[in-house]
């Protein structure tokens, strides 16, 4: 897991990161700060107040991502999980970076020693581990780390001029925090190989191409876009959606085989919910369901 704000610099350049502009998602009001907080900001956004929003919120470092901002984020992804009201929940940085990858200075005097004794980087479980979807919406930069936290969530939007990449391999690593084994399952082996081997970056529509990348919008539209897709999301029962994740998620995990005997499985429980019973009498009847996530 790694690539950073300073190594990025003196791979692209200094003059990339000159220019500064403020993210821009139309009508929408952007993030109100949590005072708990000091990498992140959230807020709940969307028509119905049901979409967790976090953005990564360190600018002068690229939003590289230190265990103390993971710590937030892992607080507020577990919050929005817990809250009844929220039915997806989106992960964003700024225009010039998603997150450009690890905090290279804070791990840089680590040791084996010290990662397995202090189970280095297991602050990404708590965000891994949540039952909700979490969308990313990636404007600049998705390096290293970066990229890592993108594939941990469900579903990536893009915005036209992001950037993706694993480039541990510059600084004489490899990627640590999914990057080997999600990148191969997104992309398959030999992109895969080619990203992690050579440290290239790949930007937003050749990702789409790859299926790294769900769709690819204008930059100023990528947050408007992310959040219409969370509503979306938000209009069916929670309950039914946490599985439909589960039985997705398992593909990953396991042969065909096994993999659809847990979709079976899964499916089966559907027929114990009040929900399924109200979205198939509400199809029968020609109305919209009234799910009680039940």
């Amino acid at each position: 897991m790694a690539s950073v704000a300073g190594i990025t610099r003196l791979i692209l350049g200094r003059n990339v990161f000159n220019s500064s502009r403020t993210l821009n998602a139309g009508s929408i009001k952007f993030y109100s700060t949590a005072p708990q907080y000091e990498n992140i900001k959230i807020d709940v956004v969307g028509e119905k107040k049901n979409v967790g929003l976090i953005q990564l919120n360190r600018p002068k470092a690229l939003n590289a991502l230190c265990k103390p901002l993971f710590q937030e984020l892992g607080k507020a992804v577990k919050d929005f999980d817990a809250d009844d009201k929220i039915a997806a929940i989106i992960i964003t940085g700024n225009e010039k970076a998603f997150a450009a990858g690890a905090d290279i200075k804070e791990m840089q005097n680590n040791t084996y020693s010290t990662n397995v004794r202090g189970g280095f980087l297991q602050e990404w479980e708590d965000a891994s581990n949540c039952g909700k979807p979490i969308i990313a919406a990636v404007n600049g930069f998705a390096l290293g780390g970066g990229c890592e936290l993108a594939m941990l969530c469900d579903i990536i939007y893009a915005g036209e001029k992001a950037k993706f990449g694993q480039p541990e391999i510059n600084i004489g690593t490899i990627p640590g925090a999914g990057g080997t084994q999600r990148l191969p399952r997104y992309v398959g082996k030999s992109k895969a190989m080619e990203i992690v081997l050579t440290g290239n970056f790949i930007d937003a529509h050749e990702a789409e191409k790859m299926g790294l990348v769900s769709k690819v919008f204008p930059v100023e539209k990528l947050l408007e876009e992310t959040i219409k897709l969370a509503e979306r999301i938000g209009t069916h029962s929670p309950l039914i959606v946490k599985m439909a994740k589960q039985a997705v998620n398992q593909a990953y995990e396991t042969t065909l085989k096994s993999g659809l005997h847990f979709e079976k499985q899964v499916f089966y429980g559907t027929f114990a919910t009040a929900d399924r019973q109200e979205g198939m009498n509400a199809f029968i009847e020609k109305r919209t369901p009234n799910f009680k996530n039940e």
